[in-house]
């Protein structure tokens, strides 16, 4: 028991260092020596203005170090999960069946029943894999024969601008 606390406090305070984050679930599990900490049940996440919601939360941390403090490596998020991310030019909101992102490399990849949308632009990705680096603006989605990948954009008719006034 003490590790396990040991372990959640540690968490905590490697994420501080990133921005406040916050993180209820109805039960916490840690495991030290695999550097794991797992939330299960109506899992809320928020830091700063950026939100998750899920069944199951899983932070997987860098190894123990006598120099460096430990920090999350990977969050997988599974069951239901929803998100909010907002950045200082973009604000996408979406789900999945399953979430991972990566930190180090800011890097999403979002499987099964995937969607996103970007608020300000009002452009809208479904598909059954869907990976986005912030850092490099990549965006890779693949769908499958049942649901291909879709893509919704409003496009501005110059013509309709032009009637209007």
């Amino acid at each position: 028991m003490k590790y396990l606390f040991l372990t959640f406090l540690a968490t905590l305070t490697l994420m501080a260092n990133e921005g406040k984050l916050i993180i209820d679930a109805k039960k916490f599990e840690a495991n030290d020596e695999k550097g794991i900490s797992v939330f299960t049940g109506n899992v809320k996440l928020k830091k700063e203005k950026d939100r998750l919601n899920s069944d199951r939360l899983d932070v997987y941390m860098s190894a123990k170090s006598s120099t460096k403090k430990r920090t999350p490596l990977k969050y997988v998020a599974t069951g239901k999960v929803t998100f909010e991310i907002i950045s200082q030019d973009k604000h996408y909101e979406g789900k999945g069946d399953k979430v991972i992102y990566y930190p180090s490399k800011q890097q999403y990849e979002i499987y099964g029943n995937g969607f996103i949308k970007e608020k300000i632009e009002d452009r809208k990705i479904y598909g059954n894999i869907i990976y986005i680096n912030q850092v490099t603006g990549e965006a890779k989605v693949s769908g499958t024969d049942n649901k291909p990948v879709r893509f919704i954009i409003n496009i501005e008719d110059k013509n309709e601008k032009k009637a209007d006034k």
